[in-house]
């Protein structure tokens, strides 16, 4: 109703300043809208009031019915292994949290007396046995690689590429492979 009334305000409006050529011309779409709005039905929802008690229980039974976004059980591992995508999120986890973690402790070291600038854990690490050097290393470098090689052949799979069978189980494995050999080389040459 309301469309339909700013509709023939402003034809009126109109009217009274402008030619009808210009008019109409200027003017279809505010008259289009008002017939539309017109043709479309109202409907009505009848509403009733409940307790705290039954909005909750509802509440609860429409929270049951919703979708669930899949969590690490969704996968079948009968049709394909999906492990490099499940990895995927784990080693995604891991660095997030790692990343916030030093961060807070970054900005948390001047209070607390702690040293975390990087003369510090530069002279820490060279102070360790080799062993344990190249362990921690490795501990860093594997979640980084694995998570960016999968990363590329998720962004791969955007583009509707490589949605086989075989060529998942072939992509899950190499990811893997790249992922070993990059680590290894992080390790080893750095």
């Amino acid at each position: 109703m309301n469309a339909q009334r700013v509709g023939i305000r402003a034809l009126r409006q109109a009217a009274a300043k402008q030619p009808s050529a210009v008019l109409f011309s200027q003017n279809l779409p505010r008259l289009s809208l008002a017939a539309n709005v017109s043709s479309q039905q109202t409907r009505t929802a009848a509403t009733q009031k409940l307790t705290i008690e039954d909005s909750q229980s509802l509440l609860a039974s429409q929270r049951r019915s919703r979708p669930v976004s899949p969590h690490l059980t969704a996968y079948d591992y009968t049709q394909t292994w999906f492990g490099a995508s499940i990895w995927t999120r784990i080693t995604g986890q891991a660095l997030s949290t790692s990343f916030y973690a030093f961060s807070l402790a970054y900005l948390a070291a001047p209070l607390t007396g702690w040293h975390v600038e990087s003369a510090t854990l530069a002279e820490a690490a060279a102070n360790l046995p080799p062993f344990i050097n190249s362990a921690l290393k490795a501990v860093v470098a594997w979640p980084f690689f694995f998570h960016t090689a999968n990363g590329i052949r998720h962004l791969v799979w955007d583009f509707a590429v490589g949605f086989k069978k075989a060529t998942i189980q072939q992509t899950s494995y190499g990811v893997l492979g790249i992922s070993l050999v990059g680590t290894l080389g992080a390790v080893f040459l750095l």
